[in-house]
């Protein structure tokens, strides 16, 4: 077995991980001890990386070939790298030859290595000549950059990780860190634990679990941040909270925000926020008085068509307060992805350029021309995430190089995005997974290596480079992204002559060390730094000069920023609503976010059905009392409608929302919750309804609200599969039934698992409603991809009244039989007893033909272990329950017996936040007897 160290992929606190394998297989993971970010802590998605990685998903789910196809709509067929790469260049050149080089976009990926970002920057504004680049990380970081650059002058987080220990008042706002980055959170607990004096204030529309280590929480309404912000500074100028000292010496602008704050009284604020005075009071004592004040802030400010202002505002308290520069406090943004920070220092973005340079600054232009050894660079903005889907819909971009992202889930307003890349005259999509909903649109499939298989580098949110290793040989013919986008670049100089080619790369390094020469000078200088550094003493912050031997932990300590003038500059953020208020038609707040044991659009974590434990179906969620005056009870089906589009989802009361509002997780794209509407238009998952409304001046959308209404769906006839599958198969039939999904009105499929003794199973559940009961056909395509069409099934089928049912049972090794695969059509209503026999595993002989009875009542008791709490072990809340009942002592007392008793939590604590709530609301047997 080799051991390799490297990162993890998923969100920016760049946790390092050490990668086992055997071979050509990655057969485990473990966090490393010796990393700064995360000191061998691993989330549930961390730990489950191996999962991942198998041969089986490998072989399901990967792109292993390039692929071509000859017409849209058909299957792709495979070919050669020599023919793929000559057929791009040919027709990306043909479209800059026949319509300019801004005819082409490039749209690519901050999980991609900072190598690889370099290398497309370069080739899309060196080589072609456009500035149409742009990345996912304009929808998760763009805001953060804005703001950070109006205030501080630089992109650069002042703030690390180790702030956490000193910090005596913790903001959070916009961010449920304990679910988003949940590693972190774990250091957040520990600073609580080793300084019970440590104040920690949350602000968010939703009462998360991140709320569950407050002490004081904030339900502000969606969008009202700025207000929030405003209130608090006016209260800080009330009471002579701010720091004239700090504010004369090292800021200006003070007096243009004084005038606009001087509106934001407490009664305004909080008749706008929502929020009790006395509260708003609190937070902004705690804020400007403590010793050292940190806040964390994530896409609950960034994804907002004021999310430039929402930064900048919470900016202003941190240097009206000289809240910065020093340990302990400090604004800290963090950042979304594993290499958005990356990406932003090679200037993968549309308006940016190598080392944090302006496109919009000529003088900048003229150093990375300079560096790059071309005549010069463009000056006309490129197209930002939005615009460049949106003039490819209108067809001005006529050809599209999309590189490990997928906008057709992840881009707001689905139907403009599916027009883009239906009208684009050529697509290429370089992707690892096969699977994901992208893939359908592309005429050329490059396959790219991913996680375990890629060398380079990542930058996390604290500035801290690590180096990423290859554990294992790429698999198929899978190539680096980074070498696919040189040999692209090598094709189209041949075809235009060029001599010396800008692009003489041989190795991932010998790219990095060009960026890193593109930083000298710049406020992230990294010529300090090399592989051979990162080897040998591990991650690094930057910026690291040449000559010094580490990194800067925290910026702006004396008080000087990357500014003409050396003074940071306070910005006059005036409080705006969201783009689209709620109101009589759409009157409910529609909010957007991550679920615990998911990332992004699943292409990777829903390959592992462990991960659909916590969450394992789409839903919507509601408060209770809206769901009541609507007669919407808990599992209904109701139509979530937007300007742009409906989508069905089923409904569940949620103590986390407030009135008029509710949430619906990011992740769930046509892959998984699908289904079509009655002019049969496909309805593509949850972004098929979120409004594309950007920032001015970060044109990052705002994914975190759209107004909607919701209406009780009436879809009578209904359908439910489930089935245990052969390891090799479950994700295959996961593929295959996607497009039956878009044949009924409302369908989702998703993956989960189970533990036996001889080991993990996979499974899946298939559930769809319509109007009308559909064809045998259909029903029995569905059955037989589950294994229900075999001799031994059970069946029973009434067509005058829609109803249909199937049941397989197997014998097990110890003599039981067990259910293997069912299906309910029609009358679903004992879904509760026969999905908790065949997810339990429970022996169900004794059942028979019982199986195929109508009615939901169970012949005998089938208890249910309930719903995953504890992923890493497995352990559901019937059990927690139950061992918390013979739990007495206080709170602390009796979860470290759960977590002795059942290991709950023990593992990476993503659970933990849950389990306390537990502990308050289960009292003990002795206590509930006690009189």
């Amino acid at each position: 077995m080799r051991e390799t160290r490297s990162t993890c992929p998923y969100c920016g606190v760049g946790c390092g991980v050490i990668i086992e394998s055997t071979g050509d297989q990655i057969t485990g993971v473990r966090g490393d001890p010796a990393h700064p970010a995360n000191f061998g802590r691993l989330c549930t998605k961390g730990s489950t990386l191996h999962l991942t990685a198998s041969a089986t998903v490998t072989r399901q789910t990967r792109l292993l070939q390039p692929m071509q196809r000859l017409a849209r709509g058909e299957a792709p067929q495979v070919v050669s790298w020599d023919t793929a790469l000559d057929n791009a260049a040919g027709k990306f050149a043909q479209v800059v030859r026949d319509h300019g080089p801004d005819a082409v976009g490039f749209y690519v990926s901050g999980q991609l290595l900072t190598e690889d970002y370099y290398v497309f920057n370069k080739l899309a504004k060196g080589l072609i000549g456009t500035n149409n680049i742009d990345t996912n990380s304009r929808l998760c970081m763009s805001s953060a950059v804005a703001g950070y650059k109006q205030t501080l002058g630089a992109d650069a987080p002042p703030a690390c990780y180790d702030d956490l220990k000193h910090a005596q008042c913790l903001f959070i706002v916009g961010s449920n860190t304990a679910w988003a980055h949940p590693i972190l959170f774990r250091r957040i607990e520990d600073a609580k634990a080793a300084n019970p004096a440590l104040k920690i204030v949350v602000a968010d529309p939703r009462r998360t679990d991140t709320v569950e280590i407050a002490d004081l929480f904030l339900p502000i309404q969606p969008g009202t941040d700025v207000m929030l912000f405003n209130g608090m500074l006016h209260l800080m100028l009330w009471e002579g909270w701010t720091d004239a000292k700090y504010i004369a010496a090292h800021t200006s602008g003070f007096d243009a925000l004084k005038a606009t704050v001087r509106e934001c009284t407490p009664d305004k604020v909080a008749q706008v926020c929502g929020i009790p005075k006395d509260d708003l009071l609190e937070a902004a004592r705690l804020f400007a008085t403590s010793p050292a004040t940190l806040s964390l802030y994530c896409q609950g400010l960034n994804q907002s068509s004021s999310g430039t202002a929402k930064n900048a505002a919470l900016i202003n308290l941190h240097l009206a307060t000289g809240q910065i520069g020093r340990a302990g406090a400090g604004p800290f943004s963090l950042t979304g992805q594993p290499n958005a920070m990356g990406g932003r220092e090679v200037g993968g973005l549309a308006n940016l350029l190598s080392a944090h340079r302006d496109l919009a600054n000529p003088d900048h232009r003229a150093e990375v021309a300079a560096l790059w050894g071309v005549p010069s660079v463009p000056e006309k903005p490129g197209k930002t995430a939005v615009e460049m889907f949106q003039a490819a819909a209108d067809g001005e971009i006529r050809a599209l190089w999309i590189a490990c992202t997928n906008p057709a889930q992840s881009m707001p307003d689905q139907a403009t995005v599916r027009r883009a890349l239906e009208r684009a005259e050529f697509v290429v999509v370089q992707e690892a997974f096969a699977t994901t909903a992208t893939c359908a649109f592309a005429d050329l499939l490059l396959p790219a290596t991913t996680w375990g298989e890629k060398e380079g580098t990542v930058t996390n949110s604290e500035r801290r480079i690590s180096r990423v290793r290859p554990a294992v040989a790429a698999p198929g013919e899978a190539r680096n992204d980074w070498s696919i986008a040189v040999a692209f670049a090598h094709r189209l100089e041949a075809l235009a002559g060029s001599g010396l080619s800008l692009f003489p790369y041989e190795t991932a390094e010998s790219v990095w060390n060009e960026h890193r020469e593109s930083t000298r000078g710049r406020d992230l200088d990294i010529t300090g730094l090399s592989y051979a550094m990162l080897e040998s003493a591990g991650p690094q912050q930057w910026p690291l000069k040449e000559g010094e031997s580490i990194g800067r932990a925290r910026l702006y300590a004396d008080g000087v920023f990357p500014t003409p003038d050396g003074r940071a500059r306070f910005v006059d953020t005036a409080y705006k609503p969201v783009a689209e208020a709620r109101e009589a038609r759409y009157p409910f707040s529609l909010n957007t976010g991550r679920l615990r044991d998911q990332w992004h659009g699943m292409s990777r974590t829903g390959t592992a059905g462990r991960l659909f434990g916590h969450v394992p179906e789409p839903v919507v969620q509601m408060n209770a009392q809206d769901m009541a005056r609507r007669q919407i009870g808990e599992g209904d089906l109701v139509h979530l409608t937007s300007k742009r589009g409906s989508i069905m989802l089923p409904a569940r009361a949620s103590a986390e929302v407030g009135l008029s509002q509710a949430f619906v997780a990011m992740h769930w794209g046509e892959e998984y919750l699908s289904g079509c509407s009655s002019n049969g238009t496909r309805l593509a998952g949850i972004n098929a309804i979120t409004t594309p409304a950007f920032c001015p001046t970060s044109k990052q959308p705002e994914l975190k609200h759209a107004a909607v209404k919701i209406l009780k769906a009436e879809l009578p006839w209904s359908l439910l599969a489930m089935a245990w599958l052969p390891d090799g198969e479950a994700l295959a039939a996961h593929r295959a039934l996607q497009p039956m999904m878009a044949l009924f009105p409302f369908a989702t499929c998703v993956p989960f698992s189970g533990n036996t003794q001889g080991g993990e199973r996979s499974g899946l559940l298939f559930r769809a409603a319509a109007h009308d009961a559909p064809d045998d056909a259909l029903v029995g395509k569905i059955e037989a991809l589950l294994g229900l069409q075999t001799p031994d099934t059970l069946r029973y089928a009434d067509r005058r009244r829609g109803q249909r049912r199937s049941a397989r049972l197997a014998r097990r090794a110890d003599g039981s039989a067990g259910l293997e695969a069912f299906l309910l059509g029609g009358d679903t209503s004992a879904e509760a007893w026969i999905a908790t026999l065949l997810r339990e595993e429970l022996p169900a002989q004794s059942y028979g033909r019982l199986l195929l009875s109508a009615g939901s009542k169970a012949p005998v008791a089938v208890q249910s272990r309930g719903k995953t709490v504890c992923t890493c072990f497995n352990v559901a809340d019937g059990a927690i329950q139950a061992e918390l009942a013979r739990c007495a002592g206080t709170p602390d007392e009796r979860l470290a017996r759960l977590q002795g008793a059942l290991k709950c939590g023990t593992n990476c604590g993503s659970c933990i936040p849950e389990l306390k709530r537990m502990v308050r609301a289960t009292p003990a047997e002795a206590e509930a007897l006690a009189p």
